[in-house]
Parts: structure tokens; C-alpha cells; sequence
């Protein structure tokens, strides 16, 4: 259903500011000159020339200005909301929208094309994520999963916090601060840099692959960004489509043909499909592989999105060349499980394609939301379960036995099985 176009002077008008306080479209001072009621925060309603006897509301709590708006809107009196940057890019028009308000939107440069711009950078392979005013975790998981993420940041949710999750990942960040402003600062800098020092707010955060050097950088190079031969910044590949976390063309449950692996030792694509389907990976997840081996099901899991670290006592295990294949960046932990989860990030989801009991133990023992174990022996199967349900899983599992076409002589077909395999998942109620 189509909503119908509001009465002549009834709308509210959207307009953005730039981080200078500067107004990006001339259309603000034919909008001023006949506005009855002007919102924005006091920086913004000190940047404009408002028209005399105008009335004005500061923005702190969102509710009394909503209130507001409707009334103009009621009363036929043209209104104005100002915001920072592109105020339709995770910004306020979202709120009005959802109000019922009728909109019309003057936008500015986002920060984000703003911040880019400042690196000299493209960006339209890069995914746009916030952690203002919501859980860090889905923002920082998309850092690790994906080779260029821009940050919009909030205190106690910025560079220091994105910089000490991203240890470990080899990426490269930019921080923009106050960017417009005679106090704007550029920097670029490392996950452990950024998470030593504090930073000025509003500020905005680029996470950018970082692929090693190929000869190490000398003297103060070593901490500066690593160029080319013409001095433009060089990191990892970016995708070139527009669709920088979409499901892989190619898709999942790939043929073990798909992955390097030793005497058959990968989960088989009719067991993986199940295992992937249980992690449920998308963008912002964190999902550990351990027992990793081929690292099948975690590059699997990056490809649909998610962050993933893959646990492998083998250090000649071929998961890394598997991911390089595959162009998914995943975290190689090398050593032997439990002992190494201790000092990893918290996960949302765990597959446990190796180990004992005492592995499975130690990965309940960090609460992730799922847990996807699959066994060949049936002995251990019983006691998988009841170590899940103790540790307060719900368990379910099913038993896969896949038979495959296979060609005989003479033109026949027959059906070769597979080894069955268990699957079990827990999930936290």
C-alpha cells in the first residue's frame, strides 16, 4: 500500500551538516526561511542562521522532539531536523521514518565517504557497520571477517576497543577524528597501537587487511604503512562487486575435490552441509573450527560471512592454503586443543570436528550459543551427550549415511556409502 503524499508545508525537512558545521545543500536557506520549528543537537543549531522567533528543540532524549514534529506536522508548520553528515546513513531519518513523520532529506558527506577520502581509498567494496548504541561484538567479528569494514564508533565502542579485538588479525586501521574540523587527526596505525591509547570522540574506524611484507620493512618504516612503488597504501584484496558480505557465488557444501586434505580426512560436503547449516554463519558471528585439519567447514562458514578461527595442532595441516584458495581470511591458531582456546576470543558458535571429551568440555566452558560436534564412533557419542546438557545445552543429533552414484562397468551404477557420521548439536535455551 502506497502511503499518500502529505499536505503542502506539512513535511519535515532532513538536512545535513558536515563534520566543519558547514550545510552541504543550498536548499537549507529556502527551508530556513519558512520553518516554524528546528531540531538538532546544540552544535547543529548553532552552525545555521535560524530565522527569528523560530522555535527550536535541542536534541537529547529523542522523544519530546518526536512529539514535537507530529505536532507540526498536525498543525500544517514546515520543520526542520538537522544531523551530521548523510542523516539517511545510519542516522536519525531511520527514527523519523519509523515515527510516521513525511520526510524530505538534504543530505551532507557521510564520515564514512569522508574518512575513505582522507585515505585516498575506494570504497565500494567495503561493508559499513556501527557500534553506536549496540553490542561491539557483530561490528568487531565483521573486522575480522571481511578486508575493508568502516566503523561508525561510540565511547566505550571505538578504536582502543576495536583495536584490542582485532589482535592477532592482520589488519591495518585508519582513525579519523573530528574529521572537518581544525582538529581533525588522520592515523593510521596497528590493532595493538590503536588499543594502548585513547581517542578523540567522534571518531571513525577503518579496518583494512594487512598482507605481510614481503622483505620486512626497514627502520621507521617498520611501523608506518606499507606502499607500493608509487607510495598508495597496498592491502588485501577487496571485492570489486557491490556486494561485499553476500552468500559466495560459487556456494557451500563444496566437493572435497574443493580442498586440499590428506587420505580423506575432511568432513564430507552431505555432513557439512548439515554442520554449516547448525553454525549458522552470517556477518558479525564469531565461529571457532577446531580440529580444523582442511579447515572445510570454517572457510565455509567465512564464505557466508562470519569471523572464523581455526584450531590445528598440525602446523603443516593445509587449511591456510585451503583459505588462500578459497581468498577467506581465517585465523590459524597452531596447538593442541583445550589448552589453546584459553587465550581466544569469545566465540558464537563452535564446531568441534576433533578431540575428546575434555575439548568439548573446555568449548562449553566459554558459553558460545551453538555447539556442532560430529563422531564416527558411536562410544563417544553418549557421553558427548550428556556433557553438552550438563554444561546446560539442549542436544539434538542425527545420524548421516549418504550413498553416492558411482559408475560400474558396462554402463551399470551403483551406490557407494559413505561412513556415517553423528552430528550432534547444542544450542543454549
Amino acid at each position: 500500500m502506497t502511503t499518500p503524499p502529505p499536505a503542502a508545508g506539512a513535511l519535515v525537512t532532513v538536512v545535513g551538516i558536515d563534520a566543519a558545521g558547514r550545510p552541504a545543500h543550498p536548499g537549507l536557506a529556502e527551508a530556513l526561511a519558512g520553518a516554524g520549528l528546528v531540531v538538532g543537537a546544540a552544535r547543529h543549531l548553532a552552525a545555521v542562521p535560524l530565522p527569528p522567533g523560530c522555535a527550536t528543540v535541542a536534541l537529547g532524549p529523542l522523544t519530546p522532539a518526536l512529539d514535537r514534529l507530529r505536532a507540526a506536522v498536525a498543525a500544517g508548520t514546515p520543520a526542520i531536523v538537522l544531523a551530521s553528515g548523510d542523516p539517511g546513513f545510519f542516522g536519525i531519518v531511520r527514527r523519523l521514518r519509523a515515527a510516521g513523520l513525511p520526510l524530505r532529506v538534504l543530505p551532507a558527506v557521510s564520515s564514512v565517504a569522508a574518512v575513505f577520502a582522507r585515505a585516498g581509498l575506494p570504497w565500494d567494496g567495503a561493508a559499513v557497520v556501527t557500534a553506536h548504541g549496540r553490542d561491539l561484538r557483530p561490528a568487531l567479528n565483521a573486522c575480522r571477517a571481511l578486508p575493508a569494514v568502516a566503523v561508525l564508533t561510540a565511547p566505550g565502542a571505538g578504536a582502543t576497543e576495536l583495536g584490542a579485538g582485532l589482535v592477532g588479525w592482520p589488519r591495518r586501521l585508519l582513525v579519523g577524528e573530528h574529521l572537518g574540523t581544525p582538529d581533525e587527526r588522520v592515523t593510521w596505525t596497528t590493532p595493538e597501537e590503536a588499543a594502548g591509547r585513547a581517542w578523540a570522540d567522534p571518531h571513525v574506524l577503518l579496518s583494512l587487511t594487512d598482507p605481510p611484507a614481503r622483505d620486512p620493512l626497514p627502520g621507521p618504516a617498520a611501523a608506518a604503512l606499507r606502499t607500493g612503488e608509487a607510495g598508495v597504501p597496498v592491502f588485501g584484496a577487496m571485492r570489486a562487486d557491490n556486494q561485499p558480505a553476500a552468500a559466495p557465488t560459487g556456494g557451500w557444501a563444496l566437493p572435497e575435490s574443493a580442498y586440499a586434505h590428506r587420505a580423506s580426512m575432511i568432513t564430507k560436503a552431505e555432513v557439512r552441509a548439515l554442520v554449516v547449516a547448525r553454525l549458522r554463519p552470517r556477518l558479525g558471528r564469531l565461529i571457532w573450527d577446531v580440529g580444523a585439519g582442511s579447515g572445510s567447514v570454517g572457510i565455509e562458514c567465512a564464505l557466508l560471512g562470519a569471523a572464523v578461527v581455526a584450531v590445528e595442532r598440525d602446523p603443516a595441516a593445509p587449511v591456510r592454503a585451503n583459505a588462500a584458495r578459497h581468498r577467506v581470511d581465517v585465523r590459524v591458531v597452531t596447538g593442541g586443543a583445550p589448552a589453546v582456546l584459553a587465550g581466544l576470543p569469545a566465540p558464537d558458535a563452535v564446531f568441534v570436528g576433533g578431540g575428546g571429551t575434555d575439548v568439548l568440555a573446555a568449548v562449553a566452558a566459554r558459553h558460545p550459543e551453538r555447539v556442532v560436534v560430529t563422531l564416527a564412533a558411536l562410544d563417544r557419542v553418549a557421553p558427548a551427550v550428556h556433557l553438552l546438557r550438563a554444561a546446560g545445552y539442549a542436544v539434538e543429533g542425527s545420524q548421516l549415511a549418504a550413498a553416492r552414484l558411482a559408475d560400474l562397468p558396462g554402463g551399470s551404477i551403483r551406490l557407494a556409502a559413505t561412513n556415517p557420521v553423528v552430528v550432534l548439536t547444542g544450542e543454549r535455551p
